[in-house]
């Protein structure tokens, strides 16, 4: 695996994980008190975006980590070259 293929793998695996983290923990303004007037009662009262950026971070390291064993330990065949 080359420099451009990990990091085109570790760039979709790091939003894969982040759009997965993004909806843990957070909660609406109409749980837990009457929202301002113009707002939307479902907006997230803090979303705690750097968080889970971090843990996007940690999981798509996790997940480059993984296919990079897979691609130098052989298990699965190298595809044919075209040119």
């Amino acid at each position: 695996m080359g420099i451009f293929s990990g990091s085109v793998v570790f760039l979709i695996s790091w939003w894969m994980v982040f759009l997965a983290v993004l909806p843990i923990g957070v909660r609406g303004q109409h749980e837990d008190y009457v929202p301002d007037d113009g707002t939307e009662p479902g907006a997230p009262q803090a979303a705690n975006l750097w968080k889970k950026a971090i843990w996007a971070t940690i999981g798509a390291a996790v997940v480059t980590l993984i296919g990079f064993i897979i691609a130098i330990s052989g298990i699965l065949p190298e595809p044919d070259r075209i040119w």
